[in-house]
Parts: structure tokens; C-alpha cells; sequence
């Protein structure tokens, strides 16, 4: 594998999956919406790119060439932005663009982020469901993102896997190489994750996938399968 394309390479985890990438020496077409914006992204092995995550012919344009296509884009950035401007259906319809524009260039690895709100708890309860969990003023930021998920669900499409940390997904931590992937249940007790451990465990199954049209928790533990360098 050589070449990745990353839609929402210029949020926090398409950065660190960008930064990932370029550590193995893969090259990266870094998707987003405004390239002017994100000068920070530019190196000789990137490709940056305008693009939009719901639309196929886009899609299909960015992907032309990739190994494998990473879906990190989100249109929800906290409680502080509202619900005015959001699409509750944007995760379906870039589920349905990604289907539609990957098999058009010819792509069949699709790796996702998901939200830890769809995941369950122990006792089988959806955690955005528990109000003593998730706050239920962005429920609805929750239920689009599950909405995403039961698209790929549903459809024939690529061979896609979505990739969903824990809530304390964290900025500053540090990459430690080290990671689990876990089934559906979220394990409360865990501890955070770096986005850096993320895009580790993204990076893996882009290059040797071991789960397929699923999708699974990604915590912080054990040693990652492939964490080089």
C-alpha cells in the first residue's frame, strides 16, 4: 500500500492520520473543504485538495489512485456551534457518496471515525441513549452519526470499517504505539486515547485489514499491531 486519501484532513484526527501516513511513507491526498486555510497540512508527499465528502463525483475524483479512503470529516464542532446548521442527514449522505465515488475510482478499503455515543454500554444501552452519559442537548449530532452507520449497514458497498474512540479521545496526549480494538460495548473504565494512538489503529487496517464491514472500539492498551517508528 502507498497512497491514502483523507477526507477531513485538516480536523484534529485527519491531521494525526496524515501525520501517521507520512511517518510509513505513504503518500496522502489531503481532502478539505477550503485548501487555502490549511497551509499546515502541505509536505512534498501530500497531495492537498479541495473536496467535498458528500458529493461522488468528488469523492470519486480524491480516491482515483488510493490504496484506501478515510472518512474523518465532521460537521459538528460542540454544543457551542447549535443545531441551526446541522444536516441530520450529512453521515448518510457521505456514506452514500463514498459507496457511490469510491466504486467509481476503483476503491475498496473505507476506514471511518465513528462517535462514541453508538456505542453500548455492558448493559446493551446505546450510550447516547443514557442521559447520565451523553448530554442530551447534542442527541441529535449523535443520532445523525448512527444514521451514517446504519447506511453502510444496510447497503453493498466498499469493504469499510469504522474506527470509534472513547470520549476522552485526547489532543495533547502523547503517541505511545499502543492500542486495542475492542467489539461494540464500550468500556467506561478505559482511559483516554491519543489521536495519535487513533490514527495508528487507522493506518493498520488501511494497510492490513483484520476487520471487515463492522465496526469496532478503539481504546487505549495493548501494544499496536504495526505502530512503526
Amino acid at each position: 500500500m502507498t497512497r491514502l486519501t483523507v477526507f477531513g484532513a485538516g480536523g484534529r484526527a485527519g491531521r494525526a492520520i496524515t501525520a501517521e501516513a507520512l511517518r510509513r511513507g505513504l503518500h496522502v491526498t489531503a481532502v478539505v473543504r477550503d485548501p487555502r486555510k490549511h497551509a499546515e497540512v502541505a509536505h512534498r508527499d501530500v497531495t492537498l485538495a479541495a473536496g467535498d465528502v458528500t458529493d461522488p463525483a468528488s469523492v470519486e475524483s480524491a480516491a482515483r489512485g488510493a490504496d484506501a479512503v478515510v472518512h474523518a470529516v465532521s460537521p459538528f464542532t460542540g454544543p457551542e456551534q447549535g443545531f441551526a446548521d446541522l444536516d441530520p442527514r450529512f453521515f448518510v449522505r457521505s456514506s452514500d457518496a463514498l459507496r457511490v465515488g469510491m466504486a467509481a475510482a476503483g476503491v475498496e478499503r473505507l476506514l471511518v471515525i465513528g462517535l462514541f455515543a453508538n456505542l453500548r454500554t455492558a448493559d446493551g444501552v446505546l450510550v447516547m441513549d443514557d442521559p447520565a452519559l451523553f448530554p442530551p442537548e447534542i442527541r441529535p449530532f449523535a443520532r445523525a452519526h448512527t444514521d451514517g452507520l446504519d447506511r453502510l449497514r444496510e447497503t453493498a458497498g466498499p469493504d469499510w470499517l469504522v474506527l470509534t474512540p472513547p470520549a476522552r479521545l485526547t489532543p495533547d496526549a502523547p503517541r505511545t504505539g499502543r492500542y486495542r480494538l475492542l467489539d461494540e460495548s464500550l468500556p467506561l473504565t478505559d482511559g483516554e486515547l491519543s489521536y495519535a494512538d487513533l490514527a495508528i489503529a487507522v493506518v493498520d487496517e488501511a494497510q492490513a485489514p483484520t476487520r471487515h464491514r463492522t465496526r469496532v472500539a478503539v481504546v487505549g492498551g495493548e501494544p499496536a499491531r504495526r505502530a512503526e517508528g
